[in-house]
């Protein structure tokens, strides 16, 4: 009978405790204070680069920089969480911060989804109808495609985010490792099972209908590129579609991996499934980055011109400043 005189509206702030059975607590907010700051250094380096280089003002850099722009918004709502908790021991969370927290990573996770679709479809198009691409993806078509997927996200998510607001909370302690859908229904005084139907739904798409869809285009791809007689356009091809499946296999790997064991009924402690968690959350913004640094030809050129630039200057002034002493 007490739960019943409790509501959302008294819950004020939750504990993130997901945590506290851990030992080497500090060292654990290193690596994932280390792992974000490398995530917004590379994600960082790719939106300057693409930016502030006309030539790559084109629909495939256009897509990368989506891409960033979510690793940033995806890996800073749950990154900042867990450093705090780790390094500051600033556990607690007030509600609303929770809930938008909740909110902007799923609404991370979900554009992600749409966006490696749209990268997937990129190539598909570059690679069957080579002659055509240019006429067929265009920079306003990339834009407009991309704005469909944030808008649904928005929309999508928004409802989601509903149902948590809706519910009564019993307890202000959330035993995961940050604020997301899982662990706010699980703080709340209801039978979290029916709440998990309409996400579980949600969540299959991606796993069910986009996962197998890209995969089947990167097979239509590598049989495409099989075909091509010219060498090099089929080695640039072949790198293009490797970075991709990287990025790919990075971010929907933890996922099937939990989806996978939950359907042969391997039962997860709350330990393993934070660590899913965290994997899920921090290793795919980390990857890409660097992938598409290494891998893309445009942006390592790019990139090395820049730090050679910077060695030669200081050689060039040192010249001068010879050449005025003398």
């Amino acid at each position: 009978m007490a739960n019943e005189n409790y509501t959302v509206k008294n819950v004020d702030c939750f504990i993130i405790t997901g945590f506290d059975h851990l030992q080497n607590q500090k060292l654990l907010g290193f690596l994932i204070l280390i792992t974000y700051m490398l995530t917004l250094l590379g994600n960082g380096i790719n939106l300057c680069i693409i930016l502030t280089n006309r030539h790559l003002h084109k629909p495939m850099y256009i897509l990368i920089c989506n891409l960033a722009v979510v690793d940033i918004m995806f890996s800073s709502t749950c990154s900042t969480t867990m450093i705090s908790v780790l390094l500051a021991e600033i556990k607690t969370v007030t509600y609303y911060s929770c809930i938008s927290r909740t909110y902007v990573y799923h609404l991370g996770d979900f554009t992600e989804c749409m966006a490696l679709t749209l990268m997937a479809i990129d190539r598909l198009i570059a690679i069957r109808l080579p002659l055509r691409y240019h006429s067929i993806v265009t920079n306003s078509r990339t834009f407009l495609f991309i704005s469909v997927t944030w808008l649904a996200g928005f929309a999508v998510i928004g409802f989601v985010i509903s149902i948590v607001d809706s519910v009564p909370y019993c307890q202000p302690v959330i035993r995961y490792v940050f604020c997301e859908y899982a662990s706010m229904i699980r703080a709340a005084c209801v039978n979290p099972e029916p709440y998990f139907f309409i996400p579980v739904m949600i969540s299959l798409w991606p796993l069910c209908g986009q996962f197998p869809f890209i995969i089947c285009t990167y097979a239509v791809l590598a049989y495409s590129v099989t075909k091509l007689s010219n060498n090099s356009s089929k080695k640039q091809m072949i790198n293009t579609c490797l970075s991709h499946l990287i990025v790919l296999l990075s971010f929907y790997a933890p996922k099937l991996v939990s989806g996978i064991l939950t359907r042969i009924g391997v039962v997860l402690n709350l330990t393993e499934r934070n660590a899913i968690l965290i994997v899920a959350s921090l290793v795919s913004p980390l990857i890409n980055p660097a992938v598409y640094c290494t891998r893309t030809k445009e942006i390592r050129t790019r990139l090395a011109d820049v730090f050679l630039r910077k060695k030669i200057v200081p050689n060039n002034f040192k010249s001068i400043s010879m050449a005025v002493s003398s």
